[in-house]
């Protein structure tokens, strides 16, 4: 008989045998799960079909109906408001008075003037008595040529300071008149920029007066817009609080330089005679302007960017792949971006997702019809 060592012994090669093959099974499983082929990603997009490039471009502009006229009415003397006729909403008719400042200096003034001219006519008087009194006595060679000619030079100079005396009356009494603040053409008091009890200089804005007749609206247009307005260009012009009220409008001034805040050009837009139009009204001023070359829209959220330039993802339609393709943006508009190469008709651009976007990445594109997108505005 084996002895228990010896029957141990003998079963030691065997167990090698059956570890070695367990470990060769797991290898074999491990290697034949690394060579399974993983499934290839096909990924949903939303697209667009860039539509046909127009060649126009539609300019919208927000801006106020205000009158062609306005007047900034001040008085021409300086004083303090004692009287103010009118208030803000009102209509005035030629020659209404408006406001008036206290008129005691210039009344006093006048008085004085009166004064003055009384004097200065008495002395007229005087000279012309002793003018001829002289030429009496050189008629009669009882007195020289020189007396005559003073006597003479005396009567003139009373007459120049009569008249001058005269002027004088003359401007103290118009500013009297000055003291009430009348205007001289009808139209509805927009602001008021000084009351009762105010100290007022010469000229200072009392009453503003939209002068009636001509309304016009005016509109901030930015530098790289404003070389497309030119005057007697026709503009189309809605309101804001009335979408069937639509006139056409005809661009009638053009500002000379950009406001220096703003960097905008101010823009007057002539309005027809229409009593629905009223002052302050908000309304829009739509241009339609030709461009030297055709813009297509994309929706913004098309737009990507890749290696520091802007790109978007074109769908290849036989091989349902993407291609980042560069484009080069114009500017923003109400549609999206505005794109002036790098697109053509009929293109299908990735509208959503292009963060998710890869070359040659297998999309899926929507059943049925595609939109058509980006109509240049």
């Amino acid at each position: 008989m084996l002895s228990f060592k010896t029957f141990n012994a003998s079963l030691r090669p065997f167990a090698r045998l059956v570890l070695l093959a367990g470990l060769g099974v797991g290898v074999a499983a491990c290697t034949e799960a690394k060579t399974e082929t993983v499934a290839e990603v096909v990924r949903p997009v939303k697209v667009v079909e860039i539509a046909n490039a127009d060649a126009t471009r539609k300019l919208d502009y927000s801006g106020t109906v205000k009158a062609r006229t306005e007047m900034n009415l001040g008085f021409r003397v300086a004083g303090k408001v004692i009287e103010r006729h009118v208030d803000i909403g009102d209509r005035v008719k030629p020659g209404d008075l408006l406001a008036r400042i206290d008129p005691t200096d210039y009344e006093l003034a006048v008085t004085t003037a009166d004064a003055n001219l009384a004097a200065a006519e008495r002395q007229v008087e005087t000279a012309g008595f002793a003018m001829k009194r002289a030429e009496q006595l050189f008629a009669k060679k009882f007195s020289p040529q020189a007396d005559l000619d003073t006597a003479t030079l005396s009567y003139q100079q009373a007459v120049a300071t009569r008249d001058a005396a005269r002027s004088s009356r003359r401007q103290a009494a118009n500013q009297v008149g000055y003291a009430e603040l009348r205007t001289d053409q009808g139209g509805m008091v927009t602001s008021i920029g000084a009351d009762r009890g105010q100290v007022v200089a010469i000229g200072t804005p009392v009453v503003t007066v939209a002068v009636d007749g001509e309304k016009e609206i005016q509109i901030a247009v930015p530098e790289s817009d404003i070389s497309h307005f030119k005057p007697g260009q026709p503009v189309a012009v809605g309101f804001w609080t009335d979408d069937r009220l639509r006139l056409d409008g005809k661009v009638r001034e053009l500002s000379g330089s950009a406001d220096p805040l703003s960097r905008t050009f101010s823009v007057r837009v002539s309005l027809p005679d229409d009593p629905r139009v009223l002052l302050g009204m908000t309304a829009t001023v739509a241009a339609t302007i030709t461009i030297d070359r055709p813009l297509i829209s994309v929706p913004i959220e098309a737009l990507a960017e890749k290696a520091g330039k802007k790109i978007v993802w074109v769908v290849d339609r036989d091989q349902a792949t993407v291609h980042a393709r560069e484009v080069e943006v114009t500017d923003f508009g109400p549609n999206g971006v505005r794109v002036a190469s790098g697109l053509q008709p009929r293109d299908l651009v990735v509208a959503a997702g292009t963060q998710f976007m890869a070359e040659n990445l297998k999309v899926k594109l929507p059943e049925g019809d595609l939109s058509a997108a980006a109509e240049l505005r």
